[in-house]
């Protein structure tokens, strides 16, 4: 229901090709083609390219359902472990900049989605000093009011 409820079948169309290729690039310690919108989503309101606003998560129901999903979520960790065990931990040097920036913001959000899971945590640990995005944070609050 909830995959239907919030077309989480986009997320697996466009992992289809290109999840190996992600995974295998952080693995290498160095991201060179295109995916970071749909292997590392962040919340609506904070892109604001198509990709962006297509691929974004509309809030936190949506982004509990994304790390519940069986293939997503499993993906997510997954990749997320390989974050962790690369050496360096500059992620501007793993991403670039701007995607850099949209990983903090996507492992917030997810730290927020599943509290008991930590390896969100740890990638803000070790790529962030800890610190989390605080324009999620504050979208956060505000879907919460709504």
């Amino acid at each position: 229901m909830d995959e239907q409820k919030f077309n989480l079948e986009r997320f697996i169309k466009a992992q289809k090709d290109d999840y190996a290729i992600a995974l295998s690039e952080i693995k290498q310690g160095r991201k060179s083609s295109h995916w970071i919108w749909y292997i590392f989503p962040q919340l609506d309101g904070l892109g604001r390219s198509t990709q962006a606003r297509y691929y974004s998560i509309s809030g936190l129901d949506e982004a509990v359902a994304y790390y519940h999903h069986p293939i997503l979520g499993a993906r997510l960790k997954e990749i997320s472990t390989a974050l962790l065990e690369l050496e360096t931990d500059d992620s501007v040097k793993v991403l670039g900049k701007i995607d850099a920036l949209k990983l903090k913001s996507s492992m917030t959000l997810f730290n927020y989605a599943a509290p008991h899971e930590d390896i969100y945590q740890k990638v803000l640990d070790k790529f962030y000093a800890g610190e989390k995005d605080t324009a999620t944070l504050k979208l956060l609050c505000h879907f919460s009011e709504k």
